[in-house]
């Protein structure tokens, strides 16, 4: 059946039409133009990044980060487990090795404890982790900066879901060596797909807009000395995310309210459920809602499916990427965490055009499954 509310879908409210429009009148639509100039700007202010580069995903923004790190076949890249595949692809496209990290429940994110022992316990030393910050909520950065500081590992973050969120009054993305942010057609502020590389060495990232571009040679004909990836992101899309991403401080508050409002809805059963935590000193964006449940008798998937009959979208929790079948044969340290969340967990309808009464549904709904456990 078609939805009625949908998890996370596009929310176009602001100056993307006109902006658009303008692109359209300039016929400057793609490969690039004044709008993907203008978005890497606008980025570069908003999270602090010292340079930015507009691509077609958040996937190649990890690959590229990867690349120009010197990242080959057969080297050990870290990664969270509990993530979108997104985040390990890039990995293997470099010929490199995933070893997968579990979280902690303090965070859902990935657990430095866990860090340490695995880089203590792998026979070759990793080069590099890629740390997701789940859903919107930052990870404990600082700690795990400071394992791979003293272990001489590149942290690249992965803050393709986390675009608003900010620990310690730093924009996630913003410690690491490089960041990936995403604007696919789910996330806070969308380009309808589109991603971005941050990065604080220039050189290292003038060479990742060099490998986006097919490594085409500064010369008046087509030369290549070395082999690139159709990456970037195109004027249209790029004029798209300029208006996107003059909301996003409301669009974070709005998700914030919705997230509050859940909270109120199912507070009587709180002592059945746990929302995902929000580390101190952080500022989350809320992108999706989730949850999970204490009560091992509440099945989230039957729940995903009594939902989706009153058509209202929502889904469990990543599958940890440890318990991939792609992954059957890969290395990972693992606490129990993210295999417990994803049995119990639930990412509820967070889009900014929800109100307060299709919430008030939703949670009625979830109340009613509830009591027929």
């Amino acid at each position: 059946m078609a939805f009625k509310i949908f998890l996370s879908p596009p929310q176009i409210c602001g100056q993307e039409q006109r902006y658009v429009s303008d692109v359209f009148k300039s016929n400057y639509i793609a490969p690039l133009g004044a709008f993907v100039n203008r978005f890497e700007e606008d980025i570069k202010a908003y999270t602090r990044s010292p340079n930015a580069l507009a691509l077609n995903a958040g996937t190649a923004a990890l690959h590229l980060a990867l690349r120009v790190s010197g990242i080959r076949k057969g080297d050990i890249v870290l990664a969270s487990s509990f993530t979108f595949i997104g985040s390990i692809d890039a990995i293997l496209y470099q010929g490199a090795i995933p070893v997968f990290i579990d979280s902690d429940l303090d965070s859902w994110n990935l657990d430095p404890k866990l860090l340490l022992s695995a880089i203590n316990a792998l026979p070759k030393k990793p080069k590099a982790l890629i740390l997701t910050h789940l859903y919107g909520q930052c990870a404990k950065v600082y700690e795990i900066m400071e394992i791979c500081k003293e272990h001489g590992i590149l942290l690249i973050e992965d803050a393709a879901e986390s675009l608003g969120a900010f620990y310690d009054g730093r924009h996630s993305g913003s410690f690491g060596e490089f960041s990936a942010l995403s604007f696919n057609g789910n996330k806070i502020i969308t380009c309808g797909g589109g991603g971005m590389l941050l990065g604080k060495d220039k050189e290292k990232m003038e060479k990742a807009r060099f490998y986006s571009t097919q490594a085409r040679e500064n010369l008046p004909y087509y030369e290549h000395l070395d082999y690139g990836y159709n990456y970037r992101l195109s004027n249209v899309c790029a004029a798209i995310g300029v208006g996107q991403l003059e909301q996003i401080e409301q669009k974070v508050a709005k998700r914030r309210e919705i997230f509050k409002w859940y909270k109120e809805s199912l507070s009587q059963i709180e002592h059945k459920l746990e929302f995902m935590p929000e580390i101190p000193n952080s500022r989350g964006n809320r992108w999706l809602s989730t949850l999970r449940f204490l009560d091992y008798k509440i099945n989230p998937l039957a729940l995903v499916n009594y939902l989706a009959k009153e058509g209202i979208e929502s889904r469990p929790l990543w599958k940890p990427m440890h318990l991939q079948p792609l992954f059957r044969d890969s290395k990972s340290f693992v606490n129990g965490v993210s295999q417990k969340l994803f049995e119990s967990g639930i990412c509820l309808p967070s889009g900014g055009a929800l109100e307060k009464n299709d919430i008030d549904l939703i949670s009625s709904l979830i109340l009613d499954f509830i009591k027929s456990c």
